[in-house]
């Protein structure tokens, strides 16, 4: 281990990491890249699917480095190097449906995943379609959602304007809160989740597989669901064009936005100058 000021890295993707057309920003990869070869851990934590996060690891060669993905933010953990799962939280099968419909009622769009594809009822919807590009992949049109996810999911997607989704948010909570979690990833994106699934908490088992402290963790992110893991971090930044909400919570605001490589500039400073 070099000389660094943290051992640890977590960092959100879409709006931190990658740039706004969802492409690492060649400043990160050298920079975080240098970071590395002196022992730094990196951890990409992101609500995405694993398939809109390896293509991430990749360049970021976490075959060498050992890093870590935590793919729908903290459902599904693993060490990208050996292939170890250290965590994986499954959506109750029994609210499927009813979550759907909860969903549906509110006028949004409810999705999943497969290994390779969102499924969704339609391939239309531009929520949806965001969400296809957050992952680089495309929408598999299936007729009834419900029907169709009859395989382990780790979560349920609710796509749609905030104020319908605030609604179908409180309904959800009100009838599964004992066996699920959730929260905004983007203000148009309502994470359905497991019980027990957040970045923090994700973070937590994180730290004790790398058999460190949260103290000697750094957090960068800009989104809703972010707030927890700056909370939890040795020192939480949050990029300049972060919501307000990320903003309060941050020990530092970066003078950069996700184009403007804001995350180099977090590690060059707290890190790599320590």
């Amino acid at each position: 281990m070099g000389n660094l000021g943290y051992k640890a890295l977590a960092l959100d993707l879409d709006g931190t990491l990658t740039d706004s057309n969802k492409n690492l920003p060649t400043r990160n990869k050298e920079v975080l890249k240098k970071a590395m070869d002196l022992g730094l851990k990196v951890i990409l934590i992101s609500g995405r699917s694993v398939m809109g996060i390896t293509g991430l690891a990749e360049e970021l060669d976490f075959k060498k480095y050992g890093g870590i993905i935590a793919a729908f933010n903290g459902g599904k953990i693993f060490d990208y190097q050996t292939g170890e799962t250290i965590q994986q939280l499954m959506f109750p099968a029994k609210a499927i449906a009813n979550t759907c419909a909860i969903v549906r009622k509110y006028g949004a769009q409810p999705l999943s995943y497969t290994d390779t594809h969102i499924v969704a009822e339609t391939d239309t919807d531009e929520y949806v379609l965001k969400e296809c590009k957050c992952n680089s992949t495309t929408v598999q049109k299936v007729s009834w959602l419900p029907d169709f996810l009859d395989y382990p999911i780790p979560k349920i997607l609710g796509a749609g304007e905030h104020e319908q989704l605030l609604k179908a948010r409180d309904e959800f909570l009100a009838m599964y809160s004992d066996i699920c979690d959730s929260f905004f990833a983007e203000s148009f994106f309502l994470e359905l989740a497991p019980k027990g699934v957040a970045k923090d908490k994700a973070l937590s088992k994180v730290c004790d597989y790398l058999n460190i402290t949260p103290k000697e963790l750094m957090a960068c992110g800009d989104g809703l669901n972010d707030i927890s893991m700056l909370d939890f971090a040795g020192w939480g930044v949050a990029m300049k064009n972060a919501y307000p909400e990320t903003l309060a919570m941050a020990d530092c605001i970066a003078p950069f936005t996700n184009d403007e490589c804001g995350v180099a500039w977090a590690v060059e400073t707290f890190i790599l100058n320590a």
